[in-house]
């Protein structure tokens, strides 16, 4: 079994924070991207919506597409609506060989607001828990159907971001609702990936690596932060350069014969983090990691 490694734009273009990386252009992002090592990446704001357009500009580069954000609305809308809303990307996943949707429910969510502190963030009372299983279960069943599976990012600043939260996820709905493990936000959220990742190995079928700093992560949480603003003060970083040790994870990952993507993935200012060596640290810090836990990397050239 082997790992492929991606990374996510977020790095060079942050689409909640158009500012920060407004001028970067897709393809140096795509370019470096590739340059930095990686065979894949996640969409992003500045990504073409059409395969026509979205495939040649991916081959160009050797890069794949390795998923991509999709922020629902399943607290408010019926299946039927949030159904009707996800056709166009999930047409550009299959039409681009996606392996998974990385999906997440963004109503009511505070992450992008700079003035609500993380304590504040949407909870759901055991009624609409239920009702919300039940949605997303049948979201899960549709995609599944698709050759699309629904990977449920559990993210801070909404109503599924702890370890709690996300248990609970998994243990109401459908099997076909699986997961995208984020170490970063789980760590944030101050919860344990590699207990996460035995209990529901089954289920996780993409991860991010993100890393954390955890000096900002401390004041973070000690004066509660809103998420904009932990992420502004430096709270995330790239493999290497924070303070997870991936190598217990790895080693869980290689007992588990894991073989999706690991995707680098870390919002920062690019004017003060450049997304080019950011990028080279976390790439060299996975390949190191990955082969000190006898995990095999695939290198193939992907192309679709």
């Amino acid at each position: 079994m082997s790992v492929k490694l991606g990374i996510a734009p977020i790095a060079w273009s942050n689409d909640d924070m158009p500012e920060l990386g407004g001028d970067t252009t897709l393809e140096q992002c795509l370019s470096e991207a590739s340059e930095a090592g990686f065979k894949g990446i996640e969409s992003g704001g500045k990504f073409p919506k059409t395969s026509k357009e979205l495939i040649p500009i991916l081959n160009k580069y050797n890069l794949k597409l390795c998923s991509g954000w999709y922020g629902a609305n399943l607290r408010k809308n019926t299946f039927e609506e949030e159904k009707s809303k996800i056709q166009n990307q999930l047409k550009l996943f299959q039409d681009c060989k996606a392996p998974c949707m990385v999906f997440a429910e963004v109503y009511g969510s505070i992450q992008g607001d700079p003035n609500i502190n993380l304590s504040k963030r949407p909870r759901m009372d055991l009624d609409e828990s239920k009702k919300y299983y039940k949605k997303i279960s049948e979201m899960g069943k549709y995609l599944e159907d698709q050759d699309m599976p629904l990977a449920y990012h559990h993210h801070m600043g909404t109503c599924i971001e702890s370890e709690e939260d996300t248990r609970r996820l998994l243990e109401n709905t459908d099997g076909s609702v699986k997961l995208t493990l984020d170490t970063g936000h789980m760590l944030f959220a101050k919860g344990d990936s590699l207990k996460i990742y035995k209990e529901f190995k089954e289920r996780i079928i993409h991860i991010h690596c993100k890393d954390m700093r955890k000096n900002v992560l401390d004041n973070s949480l000690n004066h509660d932060y809103s998420f904009r603003q932990a992420f502004l003060e430096g709270a995330f970083t790239v493999p290497g350069d924070g303070c997870i040790d991936y190598k217990p994870f790895f080693d869980l990952l290689k007992e588990q014969n894991y073989s999706g993507w690991l995707v680098v993935e870390a919002e920062q200012d690019p004017a003060k983090a450049n997304p080019f060596e950011y990028a080279k640290i976390g790439y060299k810090y996975l390949i190191e990691t990955l082969k000190s836990a006898n995990l095999e990397i695939e290198n193939n050239k992907l192309s679709i």
